[in-house]
């Protein structure tokens, strides 16, 4: 049985991390549904970038609130969504 730390962590049970193919950094979402919580494992990479790009854009110290933050001009969000992507091709294969 699976247990939360102080932190609110939970370590889900190896056998259905494989089941559900989550690795480390696989992406969850987390919602409740009749009072139980679900974890879904999110494997669309397309929605992982558009959700960064808002993260992005809205940590951006430069933010004027006119203009969107590019993904692209920003190497270390780059280097992340070319990293999902990868990801995202190598379960595809």
């Amino acid at each position: 049985m699976a247990k939360v730390d102080s932190k609110g962590r939970i370590v889900l049970p190896q056998e259905l991390r494989e089941r559900l193919n989550i690795t480390p950094g696989t992406e969850v979402t987390i919602h409740e549904d009749d009072g139980r919580a679900v974890i879904e494992p999110e494997d669309d990479p397309d929605r992982i970038i558009e959700r960064m790009e808002r993260l992005v854009e809205a940590a951006s110290p430069e933010r004027t609130g006119t203009a969107p933050v590019e993904v692209g001009a920003d190497p270390v969000a780059r280097k992340h969504r070319d990293a999902v992507r990868r990801g995202a091709a190598e379960r595809d294969e």
